[in-house]
């Protein structure tokens, strides 16, 4: 927080837009994460004979028209789902990409590992041809989502992708915090956007035995919190967030969803492939994003977890969180809807979070059957609850030890 006010800064949330396997906007996918209804998740035929071979995906049948089909052959996978849940988040603000002053509008995605699908695809006509596209050195960088984003709705200000493992996109909105609390842009548009069923990289998830094998019912692999969990369920989609400086939202009559009241990040360089048995670097980041909002823990209502269902994840998670907001929070995980979207994860839950603080209800943890008993904290089971919720938490964790939070507050 060095050089930044120290007032909290509280930046408006003005849209949000989501793709993913439970649904092709934001509206269907919170109708199916408040149900607690795992969607779009099955065998997948790129992953045939892994120990791992099924997947949340997206209904590519709901992109293409929407997009082009010439405009899709200049995109991969994730980028695709990045332009259109942009487009419905800049909608759902009431904002024109037309109209605005694209110098002052900056756009910051999250994404962890770049064109997978397309690199798949071109190394099989490497092997079968000894030719690859032109297009593989444009279509496969990570930075593609953030490029076409930037294109779509014509903004020339600040662009950055964020790269930081599963915690892609939380930190891509922290960093779109800062951009308006410096006063760079006045509107940022944020989140994360993946497309990651692509048999190598699967293949070494597996071999790392971070994800499920529970292949007889996939639909109820992905569980976190659960006693009988055993790792998680990979997914796609994406979540974009639209927000602004207040200032600009109170001039044009915006309505606000919610509050971005605080950021935090940190590392720990021991945890490669999982947190340490403290948690120490999601407490370090969750504390400094508290301190960022102005609020103390035992003022969060409502905690949006990582909660990947992987069996250290989940229990070092809620040990941090009960460290540091007590029992209060009710918590969820919207993992086992959506599957464990990466880079994405972050965009689509922090949307997720906004809308629970808009509706004043907290989703269920979807497949939770047994509450794992060292799991400490309140976490939501089976029907979604309803609760006073002013203030709420987004966490995230990432291979190679990275962690953040954001703290949302009801507006």
């Amino acid at each position: 927080m060095s050089g930044l006010p120290r007032d909290p800064f509280r930046a408006a949330v003005t849209g949000v837009g989501m793709v993913t396997a439970a649904g092709p906007d934001a509206s269907r996918t919170w109708k199916a994460v408040l149900k607690g209804t795992p969607a779009g998740v099955g065998p997948h035929p790129a992953l045939r004979g892994l120990p791992c071979d099924f997947a949340y995906t997206v209904d590519a049948d709901v992109i293409t028209p929407q997009l082009g089909v010439a405009a899709c052959r200049l995109m991969d996978r994730f980028a695709r789902f990045a332009v259109v849940a942009a487009r419905e988040a800049v909608a759902d603000a009431g904002l024109d990409s037309r109209e605005w002053d694209g110098t002052r509008v900056g756009v910051v995605l999250g994404n962890a590992h770049g064109g997978l699908p397309f690199y798949d695809e071109q190394h099989a006509q490497l092997t079968a041809t000894g030719s690859v596209s032109p297009k593989t050195p444009l279509l496969t960088p990570v930075t593609g989502a953030t490029d076409s984003v930037t294109r779509d709705l014509h903004a020339s200000g600040p662009g950055f992708t964020v790269a930081t493992a599963c915690s892609s996109g939380t930190h891509a909105i922290g960093t779109a915090h800062r951009l308006l609390r410096t006063g760079q842009c006045d509107i940022v548009v944020t989140g994360g956007a993946e497309a990651v069923i692509c048999r190598l990289l699967i293949a070494g998830a597996c071999r790392l035995k971070a994800l499920s094998t529970r292949r007889d019912d996939p639909a109820s692999a992905s569980r976190p919190f659960d006693a009988d969990r055993d790792g998680f369920v990979p997914g796609e989609g994406a979540g974009i967030l639209v927000l602004e400086h207040p200032r600009h939202a109170r001039a044009r009559g915006a309505r606000v969803l919610a509050h971005l009241s605080g950021y935090g990040a940190a590392m720990d360089p021991e945890a490669t492939v999982a947190p340490t048995d403290d948690g120490a670097a999601l407490e370090r980041a969750l504390r400094a994003a508290l301190t960022d909002a102005g609020v103390g823990g035992a003022e969060v209502d409502h905690v949006n977890a990582h909660g990947t269902s992987t069996p250290m994840n989940d229990l070092v998670e809620s040990r941090v969180l009960a460290r540091v907001c007590g029992e209060n929070p009710l918590i969820t995980s919207s993992k086992g809807v959506t599957g464990h979207t990466l880079g994405a994860a972050g965009g689509i839950e922090t949307a997720l979070t906004v809308l629970a603080l808009r509706d004043q209800v907290v989703p269920p943890t979807a497949n939770l059957t047994s509450l794992d008993p060292c799991v400490r904290g309140r976490v939501v089971a089976r029907t979604a609850r309803s609760a006073r919720l002013d203030c709420a938490v987004k966490t995230a964790m990432g291979f190679g030890g990275f962690a953040a939070a954001l703290v949302l507050t009801r507006p």
